[in-house]
């Protein structure tokens, strides 16, 4: 019998097909007939869920009567008949197609016992806090965990971020202000009573229901006990209340008003405790709290391992006082703050606390400001703690591990996306925190500072600055949380700075020291170097003197320079040597001019070739052969490295890998190989002292010096370090080196800015509000609100207990009195300033002059002028001022200048009983007013007189003649004209045409005029009323300037960001109430350029284009670097670039229009499109060294781009899914694996 072979059953020939559940990505598999052998149509529910449904007819027939004899009674067909009639009879039900689930329970009961005997007394209600919460609605850590896998790691943009730390949940007081706002109701007056469209209403007053004297209201009964409420043991109020408070948010959930019985909740009696004391002792000790700590160091830790006796991590050698006290602190679960020079020793601490969370089984994440350090640690960790992650723009290794490394760009998206990685976490430790005053990315980690949640400890590795205190105070008041600061100035091996004027071999050891190991700086070696220089200088070059160390040089003085010196150091085995060129071209060019020298022995040679094939044997053939390759292959056999960015990734890595073992001899390097881990050299040059900072050229700063010169000495290896400065064409300036190198390095500084993502992530939380932030921002670090609520409230009650003004009678235009003179003398001091600060105006105040005096010992005093100095900046007066008898020191003159200082009074002053005189020296602003009147004087005479009698022996001698004819001069002019003497018009007479100047003249004119037509000045009680008046009226002003402060009105970035937010609501982000819109979440999914981006997508502008060319079009978002090529491109992508250009014009007029300081030309000019031609002919397969060739660009650059532009596709793929446009992510998915290829996307070595 023969068998019959059938063929293998395909997968679409099995009866399967997919279905898909709805708008939630998730599908289950069924089974169903196919009819006539055609394929299944697409299967899909409604979004939630097929709707229930009866079977047909004819099937549930078939069912019961012949696949279901069981059903059937055999012995009475009657009765099977009335089944089927029950069968056939169907009633509809619409409700079964509606589904409403069940609303979680938002309270539970509770047992109420016995606590001696444990008996049952009563049961009670209990609120219960987490109920219906999720990552969808709520900050609390105490959300379930995201169901997704695949949102576990990143979160989500429709996830909450998780409550950041210090922001405390509302208390009830602030939810009584809560209330108050958002329901101001009054529901006893102002009732309307006619409906809508008709005449008449209904009358439902009530005499016998209106409110008595003698009725109490229960609101205004517990308003008088806020005070002894909220005062602490001194009566120092806890939560000041003020009316310019900032509006808060409304709430949709119980949990979000942040109702807790903590008497139950032993966590946050704890936590309370932790933090210094219970809610008793009010704000006055928590504003004394300093939330930085200096730690002493000078001591040694004896007992450290008496305290810890058995660590979590136990190091080969002893460790330095400094990392016992941060291992300490890292024990009892505090943040630290280490400033410490390079190799120094701070990536102890970050060990430790990897360690630590091991030992607790948490997790810790390393965060770091690019990515080649990112992708170094990882090899580091790795090696020393084996279970270490590694999360990047392009790779994700062992995202489960306990300690994650990452770029701070990405840890900011995990906060804002609430990854469910922020519950496990116990440190996040920030590496080179100065990389904070980075002006781009200074942002981001304020942001991540700010957004990290309340149990997250910090750990802070910089090198050394001088704010290290400010620093973590401010982040201490942020986040509520002591930060203990940890500095040492202390080099683990000191450096030796020479300045080499060396460039032959005759002169090849002109090496001079200038600053020695203890930090003294060497003048003796300064003037040396100078008088070697001058030796070999011609009589031209002398007579430019000694700051000529900033002229060029040509090409073959440099090759000298280089190799003299090369050869010394090699003699003198002061290898290996950093470099440091401040121009990847010099950084080339000084490394080919180099081709006669050798620094490697034969076996040295082997060793780096076998290392170099092996590292580039992933590479494709051509890839091996690009001519970068080429020359470094070459450049290395002889012990010279490069180090710059436009050096490939991979072959970067293979030159840092072969000067960690020493093989690289002398590398030539840029200044972020400064930020490099593990690469001590025994030396380091400086080619320059001069660099371009995006700006133009200046000067290194010291910080910037002292972190690169901070690479020579290779600890345990080296006494001491060399650090040397070539003078090529001259010596540079004593006075620069000594800023550079004994200078303070540069404070950290907030970088803070707005930006559009920023804005979207927060204004999508209900709960987070974008003023939140820029609140806590580092630029806002002055504003100290704790105090200035304390001042508020001691204001408020001094306020209350001033009397009451009497404002009836004559005395009902008191107040606009006040006004109105408070107006003059503003409007007048500003006149008077701008006289003073005119050409006429100083001349005017020549010797001889008469002037009216004002200031803390004078009133209205008229004047003479003496004498005038010569300082243009800080000019002074000397003049003779009349005054009252005994009174010459000064503060004499009656009443009139303590009673009545702002009260507007031209009156003079004249003297009550003899008149007498004193000589001072007046500031401009003590002039108050310039008369018309000069006097000849003879201003030596009375000087000289003056000063006589001021000693003791001629005290009581009478004034010269000179003095007392000046003085009765002065005295006869303020009695004849008591109300005041003229003066000098600032329009008429000074010649002061400026608008502000005549308006404000004019307006004055009018003032004085309106203040005869007062009532209240004829009153008796008018001066002791005026008093009143302005003590109040001071108290108050000063009040209102504090309230202004804590408000959100103060805040520096405020009107930015009303523009901003106009700008959303133009292009719908947002609508008019701020709410986050379609294309303001799709605009959340994407890191940089995202209005741009998100326009593009919604004018459809991508979908018509092949993947290669949206590539091409997209990599203007990543280029920022000029070429000189002009790239040749298709009509398609010329057309596509137009569009782009329009685009953005577009944004950047509506940018202009809504206040933004920011021209449409420099917003398109961010957009650079000199790659296009390469990604576009790279993403169509072309081999790198055939793109190579279409552009001026180097290839290290090249690489980063491409690579950049892989992860903007990434987030255009994902808001295309949030849009829906399944067509466009499909093309973003075939764009990014066309270009993740050959030598481009090479695994680093560090990771392999």
């Amino acid at each position: 019998m023969e068998r019959t072979v059938l063929p293998p059953v395909g997968p679409s020939d099995l009866p399967l097909s997919l279905l898909e559940m709805g708008c939630s990505g998730r599908f289950e598999l069924i089974t169903h007939p196919q009819p006539n052998d055609q394929p299944l149509p697409p299967q899909t529910t409604l979004p939630h869920g097929l709707p229930p449904f009866s079977v047909g007819l004819e099937t549930e027939v078939e069912n019961r009567f012949l696949r279901d004899p069981a059903w059937l009674p055999i012995h009475d067909p009657e009765a099977a008949f009335h089944r089927f009639l029950k069968l056939a009879d169907r009633d509809i039900n619409v409700e079964s197609l509606l589904h409403c689930a069940p609303s979680p329970l938002h309270s539970g009961i509770s047992v109420v016992r016995d606590p001696t005997t444990g008996m049952l007394l009563d049961f009670t209600e209990v609120l219960l806090e987490d109920t219906g919460i999720s990552a969808k609605n709520s900050m609390s850590l105490q959300r379930p965990p995201n169901p997704n896998p695949s949102e576990s790691l990143r979160g989500s943009n429709t996830n909450y971020p998780f409550l950041p730390g210090g922001m405390e949940e509302l208390t009830l007081e602030q939810i009584k202000k809560k209330s108050d706002l958002e329901e101001d109701i009054d529901f006893e007056n102002g009732l309307l009573t006619v409906p809508p469209g008709l005449r008449m209403g209904m009358d439902f007053s009530d005499k016998d229901a209106k409110t008595t004297k003698g009725e109490v209201n229960l609101l205004s009964l517990l308003s008088t006990f806020e005070d002894i409420i909220e005062s602490g043991p001194e009566g120092e109020k806890k939560d000041q209340d003020s009316g310019d408070a900032p509006k808060l948010p409304r709430t949709n959930s119980l949990e979000d008003l942040g109702i807790k019985d903590t008497s139950s909740n032993p966590a946050t009696s704890s936590a309370e405790k932790k933090d210094g004391g219970t809610a008793k002792e009010g704000d006055g000790q928590e504003e004394k709290k300093k939330w930085a700590i200096p730690v002493d160091i000078t001591s040694p830790c004896d007992d450290f391992y008496k305290r810890i006796p058995n660590p979590a991590f136990k190091y080969p050698f002893e460790l330095d006082v400094f990392q016992k006290q941060a291992v300490l602190r890292l024990e009892a679960h505090e943040s630290v703050f280490v400033a410490a020079h390079t190799s120094a020793g701070k990536t102890v601490v970050a060990e430790y606390a990897i360690a630590l969370s091991q030992k607790h089984m948490t997790r810790t994440i390393y965060t770091s400001p690019i990515k080649a350090l990112s992708n170094q640690k990882f090899r580091d960790f790795k090696a020393t703690f084996g279970d270490v992650g590694l999360l990047t723009g392009d790779v994700q290794l062992s995202p489960e591990a306990s300690c994650l490394i990452m770029t701070t760009e990405i840890l900011r998206s995990m906060l804002y996306n609430g990854s469910e990685v922020i519950r496990d976490l116990e440190w996040v430790i920030f590496d080179e925190v100065h990389y904070i005053n980075d002006a781009e990315r200074g942002v981001v980690w304020e942001e991540v500072l700010i957004m990290l949640p309340d149990h997250v400890s910090i750990i802070l590795l910089s090198a050394t600055v001088p704010n290290a205190v400010e620093f973590s105070e401010w982040i201490g008041r942020i986040k509520k949380k002591h930060i203990y600061v940890i500095s040492t100035v202390k080099r683990p091996v000191p450096l030796e700075h020479f300045l080499y004027t060396g460039n032959s071999t005759k002169t090849q050891k002109e090496m001079f020291l200038l600053l020695d190991a203890a930090g003294n700086f060497q003048t003796k070696g300064y003037y040396a170097a100078i008088d070697a220089k001058k030796e070999r200088t011609s009589k031209h070059a002398q007579s430019f003197g000694t700051k000529n160390a900033s002229q060029n040089t040509t090409p073959n003085q440099d090759r000298a320079v280089w190799l003299t010196l090369l050869h010394y150091l090699s003699q003198r085995q002061l290898t290996p040597v950093v470099a440091f060129t401040f121009s990847r071209t010099r950084c080339d060019d000084n490394a080919r001019s180099l081709a006669s020298m050798d620094l490697t022995s034969s076996i040295e040679k082997s060793e780096i070739h076998s290392f170099f094939q092996k590292s580039l044997s992933r590479l494709r053939g051509g890839d091996r052969q690009l001519p970068q390759i080429l020359l470094m292959r070459d450049l290395l056999k002889r012990g010279i490295g490069v180090h710059h960015s436009g050096i490939l990734p991979i072959l970067k890595e293979v030159i840092e890998m072969l000067f960690s073992r020493g093989l690289v001899k002398v590398l030539f390097a840029t200044e972020t190989f400064a930020m490099g881990v593990n690469m001590p050299a025994r030396t380091v040059v400086f080619d320059s002292i001069r660099k371009h900072d995006g700006t133009g050229f200046r000067n290194l700063l010291p910080g910037e010096y002292i972190q690169m010169a901070g690479r020579a000495g290779r600890r345990g290896l080296d006494a001491t370090g060399t650090v040397i400065l070539l003078c090529k064409s001259g010596v540079h300036d004593m006075g620069d080196l000594h800023v550079m190198m004994l200078g303070k390095p540069t404070l950290l500084q907030s970088q803070f800015r707005l930006t559009y993502t920023m804005m979207l992530n927060l204004l999508r939380v209900e709960a987070l509000q974008v003023t939140d932030m820029m609140r806590r921002s580092f630029s806002e670090n002055h504003r100290d609100t704790q105090a200035q609520e304390k001042q508020i409230s001691c204001l408020k009650q001094r306020l209350s207990t001033l009397p009451t003004l009497d404002t009836e009678g004559q005395l009902s235009d008191l107040l606009p009195y006040y006004y109105t003179v408070t107006e003059l003398r503003i409007i007048a001091e500003t006149l008077q300033c701008a006289v003073l600060g005119s050409v006429n105006g100083l001349k005017a105040l020549s010797v001889g002059r008469v002037v009216v005096v004002n200031n803390k010992q004078h009133f209205n005093a008229l004047g003479v002028i003496l004498q005038v100095s010569s300082d243009s900046v800080n000019r002074t007066f000397t003049a003779l001022i009349i005054c009252e008898k005994g009174n010459e020191e000064g503060g004499g003159e009656g009443q009139t200048a303590s009673s009545f200082p702002h009260l507007y009074n031209t009156a003079l002053f004249i003297p009550e009983g003899p008149c007498s005189h004193t000589v001072q020296k007046l500031k401009l602003l003590d002039v108050s007013a310039i008369t018309v009147k000069t006097l000849k004087v003879i201003p030596e005479r009375i000087i000289d007189n003056y000063n006589k009698r001021q000693q003791p022996r001629f005290k009581f001698d009478p004034p010269g003649q000179a003095i007392s004819t000046a003085t009765q001069e002065l005295l006869r002019l303020a009695e004849a004209n008591p109300g005041g003497v003229a003066t000098l018009d600032p329009v008429n007479d000074l010649q002061l045409k400026s608008v502000e100047v005549v308006e404000g003249t004019m307006r004055v004119r009018a003032l004085q005029d309106a203040l005869k037509d007062f009532k209240c000045i004829h009153s008796p009680t008018f001066s002791e009323q005026f008093l009143r008046v302005q003590e109040r009226m001071t108290v108050q002003d000063e009040l209102d300037k504090l309230l202004f402060l804590i408000s959100d009105q103060s805040l520096s970035l405020l009107p930015e960001y009303h523009q901003r937010i106009k700008v959303l609501q133009e292009l719908k982000y947002v609508d008019k109430s701020r709410a986050v819109q379609l294309k303001g979440r799709v605009a959340c999914q994407i890191s940089s350029h995202e209005l741009l981006l998100t326009e593009l997508l919604f004018e459809n502008a991508l979908s018509p284009l092949a993947p290669e060319e949206s590539a091409a079009l997209l990599s203007c978002l990543v280029f920022q670097q000029k070429t000189q090529v002009e790239p040749h491109l298709t009509n398609t992508l010329q057309e596509g670039i137009e569009r782009v250009l329009a685009v953005a014009q577009r944004i950047g007029e509506l940018q202009r229009d809504c206040g933004i300081a920011q021209t449409p030309e420099e917003f398109v000019s961010q957009f650079k499109f000199g790659l296009t031609e390469v990604v576009y002919c790279w993403a169509r397969g072309m081999p790198f060294a055939e793109i190579a060739q279409l552009t001026d660009v180097q290839e290290g650059t090249v690489v980063r781009c491409i690579q950049r532009l892989d992860e903007v596709l990434k987030e255009v793929r994902q808001a295309a899914r949030i849009v829906g446009d399944s067509v466009l992510g499909s093309k973003m998915e075939k764009a990014s694996l066309a270009i993740r290829r050959d030598i481009v996307f090479t695994a680093s070595l560090y990771t392999h």
